[in-house]
């Protein structure tokens, strides 16, 4: 049997993207959207729309909780400690949860956003910082961590469910990280190479990695990147695939 994997989207961190209807054309191809709650991008309108779009579409709905530094898009990495870490998630939760809530509406996962989501996959006290923090929020909740990092045992270790995510527009290094941004060929920009690691991100085969190696990697979300150049063709791409 083809195992079911849901497709995720990072949204409401663009004005324009609300207003051309970009965001809400990707909707079509995803499964789980991740709202930005205000502290790297968007506002209470950007997530009440995302949350009427999201509803139209049957989608599951989830916070993308971040550092608070909108300068930086929330792409440096902040030093903070447990408490100072489990704050910062619980705000932008509760956040997030006043908007469900007036749509009688309930939130179903979190997902962390750049540098947070980073550290979280290989330091273990923002890894169960974060955790704690869903956990005592709603142990229901579903907590989205890069597949097989230190976000995933960390949460599993508390008893929260957890999926394993991964990346089809992005390459690999052998221990399964994401490559740096900063290297060539980090994202991928062809179409059908991103057909040829969704499959086997879906069937759980092995694929190459940027540094001359083969991995496989459990797979329950995939991810999709809302600004990515050719964001629809990938999405597109992906769920005639995964779905």
């Amino acid at each position: 049997m083809k195992k079911k994997i849901d497709i995720n989207c990072d949204m409401g961190e663009s004005l324009d993207f609300l207003h051309s209807g970009h965001d809400e054309a990707l909707m079509t191809f995803i499964t789980s959207v991740n709202i930005a709650c205000g502290f790297h991008a968007g506002n209470e309108e950007i997530m009440l729309k995302t949350v009427e779009n999201a509803q139209k579409y049957k989608l599951n709905i989830g916070a993308h909780p971040s550092f608070d530094d909108k300068e930086n898009f929330g792409r440096n990495e902040m030093d903070l400690d447990f408490e100072e870490i489990k704050e910062l998630i619980l705000k932008q939760l509760n956040i997030l949860d006043k908007v469900l809530k007036a749509k009688d509406l309930k939130m179903h996962h979190v997902k962390p956003h750049g540098a947070l989501y980073n550290m979280s996959a290989k330091k273990s006290e923002y890894a169960r910082a974060i955790a704690e923090a869903v956990f005592e929020f709603n142990n229901e909740l579903i907590l989205f961590g890069l597949s097989g990092s230190l976000s995933i045992s960390e949460a599993k270790k508390i008893g929260l469910k957890t999926y394993d995510e991964c990346f089809s527009d992005r390459s690999y290094m052998s221990n399964g990280s994401l490559s740096p941004r900063s290297l060539e060929n980090a994202l991928k920009v062809d179409v059908e190479e991103v057909k040829k690691q969704t499959r086997s991100l879906v069937d759980g085969s092995a694929f190459s990695t940027l540094d001359g190696n083969f991995i496989k990697i459990n797979c329950d979300t995939i991810c999709i990147h809302s600004d990515t150049p050719n964001a629809l063709v990938f999405a597109k791409a992906i769920y005639d695939i995964a779905k």
